[in-house]
């Protein structure tokens, strides 16, 4: 987690993190004004889906942006 966040997006992110990926439209509208800094920030990212098989459209889901560490653990350079 980023130290330039703010103690609101410190709250935002928890609460993503807790529920795991979720829809946009499930955010409350209170928490929703950070997003797009967080987005910009590369802490969450928001990515589209479908909901079912027989939906014609997308919906918008966010979730935490998972960092890969580049350990190169049991390769022998």
């Amino acid at each position: 987690m980023s130290s330039e966040m703010t103690e609101f997006e410190k709250e935002i992110y928890d609460f993503i993190r807790k529920h795991g990926e979720m829809l946009t439209s499930d955010i409350p509208t209170r928490l929703s004004g950070a997003i797009p800094n967080m987005k910009n920030k590369g802490v969450i990212e928001i990515f589209r889906r479908q909901t079912s098989r027989w939906a014609p459209k997308k919906r918008k889901f966010v979730r935490i942006r998972s960092f890969k560490s580049d350990s190169k653990e049991g390769s022998m350079a």
